[in-house]
């Protein structure tokens, strides 16, 4: 059985109402900062293979979900910056972007800090995983928050919300998957 099935379309519909370099510039660090989608969805496919039973379909699908919003956060980023000009990219701090990689998206952070994985925690110990991951969907649920505060665009603050959304969710089915293990510990069903 495969694990994914590719639809051609994005989780949530992504609309921008105008080039807008500068948030294009923000939204990078969804992209490819150390609480972004990516470093998300790698932290939670590698931990699955240390993490009890019951808790790895867990994983994998909030794993899964997360590369379903690095698309979304792509397609911002792509549709803000599209119709910029050279001028426009540089003003809103892009200029060194531009000139390594000119239009292509580049996992990097929002400072241009490439993406590392030392953003990925993995500790083997299924509760500290856990809380890390709680953590980590708490502080892109802020960046969410943050970005959107950032707009005035009506469109692109639809899609962030819808973000800032999952997030949350995540976040409390993670919290779910801690009371369980902690219950099971404490009745000594070792996991």
């Amino acid at each position: 059985m495969s694990m994914w099935v590719y639809e051609k379309k994005l989780q949530y519909p992504v609309k921008v109402s105008k080039c807008d370099p500068r948030m294009a510039k923000y939204l990078a660090e969804q992209y490819g900062g150390a609480d972004g989608e990516l470093a998300a969805a790698l932290r939670y496919l590698n931990q699955r293979y240390t993490i009890p039973d019951k808790v790895i379909g867990l994983l994998t699908d909030i794993g899964t979900e997360e590369f379903a919003h690095l698309e979304m956060i792509a397609t911002m980023i792509y549709k803000l910056t599209k119709d910029a000009s050279v001028e426009q990219l540089e003003a809103a701090g892009l200029g060194a972007h531009y000139v390594a990689h000119d239009s292509a998206l580049f996992y990097e952070n929002a400072a241009g800090v490439p993406w590392t994985a030392a953003y990925i925690q993995a500790k083997g110990d299924p509760i500290a995983d856990l809380y890390e991951d709680i953590a980590a969907e708490e502080k892109a649920r802020a960046t969410y928050q943050w970005l959107i505060d950032m707009t005035d665009d009506v469109d692109l603050m639809d899609g962030l919300r819808f973000l800032r959304e999952r997030e949350i969710v995540h976040s409390l089915r993670f919290r779910e998957a801690v009371e369980m293990l902690k219950e099971d510990r404490n009745t000594k069903k070792v996991y």
